[in-house]
């Protein structure tokens, strides 16, 4: 085994590592920004199954 066949010296390896490093980071990231960033909850009137509006909501009324 020469030193040009080393596993570290293989530049399609680090380009994945690289990759899956970014996913991973790319992930926690939207993890911590989704767990600060809490969406408002939208008013609903009616019948709900877990917690879902179970009918359409009515359209909202056109400007005069």
């Amino acid at each position: 085994m020469n030193a040009q066949s080393a596993w570290y010296r293989q530049p399609i390896l680090w380009l994945g590592a690289v990759l899956f490093a970014a996913t991973v980071a790319g992930c926690i990231a939207l993890l911590v920004l989704g767990a600060r960033h809490d969406d408002e909850a939208l008013p609903t009137s009616g019948s709900t199954v877990l917690r879902m509006p179970a009918g359409r909501a009515p359209p909202p009324e056109a400007p005069r």
